[in-house]
């Protein structure tokens, strides 16, 4: 039988759950999209993203996925015939590679593991063996949600510098914007992309960007450009252009409803939540791991991703845990993809998420786990609330 009942809980790497002020934001009419308050929207988010990712550079908004804010990082950049490195820590690096290779690039990948960060030291050399510089960016993700491996961005850039490498620097921030820290411009980072939907707690359907001196510069050379990706049209002071057309009112509502919740909490504080919820969920899945069935991806702590945990599951397929608490508890975990379908599931713990919400989810896991009679080691959830309890006391 089922127990769930009222709002199911978004526990997975995206679409999160989208707070009830977003989606009351988002209930309102179309508006002219020349009115001024659609351009006074515009603009409001085009300067707040500046805030999100710490820049004083370029911002832009699309009208897509993450997927379509990669093709834009790419496109504005590059030019056909370009290698990029990409740095592999999991699935999402790779996808963002197959895109470069699919528009034109040489794509090059640093071979890394699922189960640990990239080393920073191994980027240093292949850039330093790059003497005729060839290489024309880095890509990198700074969360990879399929590992759970969370990547040493500052560290990164280190190693480009230290190779005394030309090459751009490119990260795509979409599990880890509105989660943890992401410093662009103290980074030195050339283009950084999210989306709207996991710890900018919006709806999915938007794609952000955020561009350097460097990246503007690459930008007026690149052959890659089209027309809707396009920085230059976008920079057009007439607001229309800014979308390229006609502007996705209502996911702009949302987000500046969603912007607003942010800053209202404070960034640092939205990071210092995410990074307690983590730890709880560390706890738990440490207990848990006593039995020798489940275990971490990753199991270097620090490692370990801010926003989403990625357990391993040995002897049994992992659909058994996330299809219990989907079906019987209200609770959507996510699946293993890539190498790790079948073998794992995640627990995200991103955007509006609080403790309550986690120790439901964690509690749902917890059952599945006795229902389905998976050894593991109990009192996962008291570890957890034992770590909140230490956060806060």
């Amino acid at each position: 039988m089922s127990i769930a009942s009222g709002r199911p809980i978004l526990a997975m790497p995206g679409p999160t759950n989208i707070p009830d002020r977003v989606m009351q934001a988002m209930m309102r009419p179309a508006e002219e999209l020349s009115s001024q308050s659609i351009v006074g929207l515009t603009e409001s988010i085009l300067i707040d993203l500046k805030r999100i990712f710490r820049t004083q550079g370029e911002t832009f908004v699309y009208a897509a996925n993450g997927h379509g804010g990669w093709e834009a990082a790419l496109s504005n950049v590059l030019s056909r015939g370009d290698k990029v490195l990409v740095l592999a820590s999991g699935r999402f690096a790779i996808g963002w590679g197959e895109m470069a290779r699919f528009m034109g690039a040489d794509t090059e990948v640093l071979a890394g593991s699922w189960r640990a960060a990239v080393d920073p030291a191994a980027v240093e050399a292949r850039l330093r063996a790059d003497t005729g510089h060839t290489i024309k960016a880095v890509m990198v993700v700074q969360v990879d949600t399929a590992s759970g491996v969370v990547n040493d961005i500052p560290a990164i850039r280190a190693a480009i510098d230290a190779a005394n490498h030309p090459a751009l620097f490119m990260v795509d921030g979409v599990a880890s914007v509105g989660c943890m820290r992401f410093e662009m411009d103290e980074w030195r980072i050339d283009v950084a992309m999210s989306a709207s939907q996991k710890g900018l707690m919006s709806s999915p359907g938007l794609a952000v960007v955020a561009a350097s001196p460097r990246a503007l510069a690459a930008h007026a050379l690149a052959d890659m450009r089209t027309g809707y990706w396009d920085w230059t049209g976008r920079m057009n002071t007439i607001a229309y252009m800014k979308h390229c057309g006609t502007a996705p009112e209502h996911l702009l509502f949302g987000l500046r409803a969603a912007f607003d919740m942010i800053f209202e909490e404070g960034l640092e504080a939205v990071w210092q939540r995410h990074a307690i919820l983590a730890r709880a969920t560390h706890a738990a899945v440490e207990t848990w791991a006593t039995g020798q069935v489940l275990g971490f991806s990753v199991p270097e702590p620090a490692q370990r991703s801010p926003s989403v945990t990625t357990i391993l599951v040995e002897g049994f397929n992992a659909a058994t845990i996330t299809d219990f608490t989907r079906d019987v508890c209200g609770v959507s975990l996510g699946l293993g993809i890539g190498d790790y379908t079948g073998k794992a599931f995640r627990i995200a713990h991103m955007g509006h998420f609080s403790a309550a919400t986690l120790l439901g989810t964690l509690g749902a896991v917890e059952i599945a786990l006795q229902a389905k009679s998976v050894p593991h080691g109990s009192g996962g959830v008291a570890a957890a609330v034992a770590a909140l309890s230490a956060a806060v006391a």
